[in-house]
């Protein structure tokens, strides 16, 4: 293992369902301990359950109500969330549309999910059954 690095305008860049996400750190990079994900242009995430995987949410820019479990807070910039697996969680944004946040995820890995459903949108694959397949394969379950 190596260390890592990367510029504020790198990073690979994921498209699927007017989102755009940036892969900051990696399964690839990190030797599996943990992924960055950068929110650009984010969706609401609604509830659900990650099975293998920790979440850890820092805002960056706009107001974002979180909820883990039974609680529910709403958060602006430097706010952080914890989201433990196996509980389960939703995500919104006080204005549509508006707010960057990154994700950290452990262990690493889960930016496979992004990838999966940014070459369905680039295949013309990208619905319901895509979703599916990959929350399959990622261990997610929607609520």
């Amino acid at each position: 293992m190596t260390g890592y690095w990367l510029a504020a305008e790198e990073g690979e860049r994921l498209r699927f369902s007017d989102a755009e996400l940036v892969v900051r750190a990696s399964a690839e990079t990190t030797g599996g301990a943990f992924s960055i994900v950068e929110e650009v242009d984010p969706l609401d995430t609604p509830l659900h359950v990650h099975e293998r995987e920790d979440e850890l949410f820092f805002v960056l820019e706009g107001r974002h109500v979180f909820c883990v479990g039974d609680d529910e807070h709403e958060v602006g910039p430097g706010g952080t969330v914890f989201a433990p697996r196996q509980v389960p969680h939703a995500h919104r944004r006080v204005v549509s549309r508006t707010g960057r946040f990154l994700t950290m995820i452990s262990p690493a890995g889960f930016e496979g999910f992004f990838r999966e459903l940014s070459a369905a949108e680039r295949d013309g694959t990208i619905g319901p059954d895509a979703y599916a397949r990959a929350s399959e394969r990622y261990g997610i379950t929607w609520l």
